[in-house]
């Protein structure tokens, strides 16, 4: 699996701090989906404020993965 990001499309190599910075987001991102499954397992508070959260957090972590990354836009041209 080395160098798999060089086979796919619109990924450059990332630094080692790049590198590192992604792993914390992903650390980061799994510890908050523990804490929603954690509130969705509690009886008595919203639900739907829940979700909301879990929605907002799945986009700030993808948008700090993106920050790091850079990917550039593909197109058929």
């Amino acid at each position: 699996m080395d160098n798999q990001h060089q086979k796919i499309s619109g990924y450059r190599d990332l630094s080692q701090a790049e590198i590192d910075a992604m792993n914390e987001v992903k650390a980061l991102e799994a510890r908050f989906n523990g804490m929603i499954d954690r509130l969705r397992s509690i009886d008595g508070i919203d639900q739907r404020n829940v979700a909301i959260a879990q929605t907002e957090g799945e986009t700030a972590f993808m948008r700090a993965v993106r920050a790091i990354a850079q990917p550039v836009r593909i197109t058929d041209r």
